[in-house]
């Protein structure tokens, strides 16, 4: 699924809408003279969370169990268009993402509209072959001061994290589990990472829940 979302949304720049249908055209439109630029998908929400083009009207998914998709190539300084839409609920999208730059678009429940997109952006600097790299993107207003520690610890690995940003950074390779904080209190369980690979890099969403501040992880793919 991915592949083919993939080879859609590279076309942006040439047709100048996010989806169409015809893989078959080049992958990067704007050719090599021209940095990359890359753009995924998380959804935070119930139900999968569509994507349709604008103009053709291919339409493709992420569910809930592989929430966040792998970072697409898609052509640097033009817009990317078409809609999410969750339920009932639709949002317009409408994402220009610059040279070098990796951003993640969230699809987040939302009391007042249903669904409520944020688009993180980020800019990485921070490569260590040696070492893994791990960022928080903090995107539950009601969690204040939003932190990050090793679980059962009072080691921090991320502190104040301001509602719609993040933090990234580079950490050895290793098991790691982590303990959510909120206005410097523990929320929840301890959310168990695995073993961290070197060489390779993951985010943490911290998202609003039916059941408050929630955690879910996801590592830093780039589509084939």
């Amino acid at each position: 699924m991915m592949k083919t979302l993939a080879a859609l949304m590279g076309l942006s720049a040439c047709l100048g809408f996010g989806f169409v249908h015809g893989a078959e055209i080049p992958l990067y439109p704007t050719g090599p003279s021209e940095d990359s630029a890359f753009l995924r998908f998380f959804n935070a929400g119930t139900g999968d969370l569509q994507l349709k083009a604008a103009g053709s009207g291919a339409s493709l998914s992420v569910g809930e169990q592989a929430r966040a998709s792998d970072f697409l190539t898609v052509p640097a300084g033009k817009p990317v268009k078409g809609s999410l839409k969750q339920g009932d609920h639709e949002q317009v999208l409408d994402v220009t993402v610059e040279p070098g730059e990796f951003a993640t678009v969230v699809g987040l429940p939302d009391a007042q509209q249903g669904l409520r997109l944020v688009t993180v952006r980020e800019q990485p600097d921070d490569f260590n072959a040696l070492k893994a790299s791990l960022a928080f993107y903090s995107l539950d207003a009601s969690c204040a001061d939003a932190g990050l520690q090793v679980a059962g610890r009072t080691v921090d690995i991320f502190k104040s994290v301001a509602d719609g940003s993040l933090q990234r950074r580079s950490i050895n390779p290793l098991k790691l589990a982590v303990q959510l904080r909120c206005a410097g209190a523990s929320v929840g369980e301890p959310l168990d990472l695995g073993e961290l690979a070197a060489g390779q890099r993951y985010t943490l969403f911290l998202v609003p829940s039916a059941e408050g501040p929630r955690l879910y992880p996801a590592q830093d793919n780039l589509a084939n």
